[in-house]
């Protein structure tokens, strides 16, 4: 089963996969969305759903650093709930806490220009929190 990961921002979301067997994540797309119209990015969705046979998806939960849920928390709490009924998968809400800073920072290694950085920073984050969610269950049991 392959398993979607996202990073919903207020006007995109970072889109990576896993391979069938859930060892790694791959950056698949960034979605232009409008945050207050919330089903506005279930097409595009609903066919990387189905084209890449998802069974779960792994949505980033920005926290504070001392652990609370904020306002962009709220949001993708609300946002997991909208992909469980309406693309039918369970969603699973996993600590985002710095991923976007990370992206950044290897996205400036890779010496990586300010406007391409711009335009994938999102789907690295989404491969972070994927990757992140993927190498935390690979190990659940030892």
């Amino acid at each position: 089963m392959k398993i979607i990961g996202l990073d919903v921002g207020s006007k995109t979301i970072g889109v990576a996969v896993s391979d069938p067997l859930g060892l790694t994540a791959q950056g698949l797309t960034t979605i232009k969305w409008n945050e207050q119209a919330i089903e506005s990015a279930d097409e595009q969705l609903k066919k990387i759903i189905a084209e890449d046979m998802i069974g779960k998806a792994v949505i980033g939960l920005p926290k504070h650093m001392n652990g609370t849920i904020g306002e962009r928390g709220e949001a993708s709490k609300a946002y997991a709930e909208h992909v469980e009924a309406v693309h039918g998968i369970p969603a699973v809400l996993w600590d985002e806490r710095l991923t976007t800073a990370q992206a950044e920072r290897v996205l400036l290694e890779a010496d990586m220009s300010r406007k391409k950085r711009k335009k994938v920073i999102d789907k690295m984050a989404a491969v972070m929190i994927l990757q992140s969610y993927l190498d935390q269950d690979k190990y659940k049991g030892v």
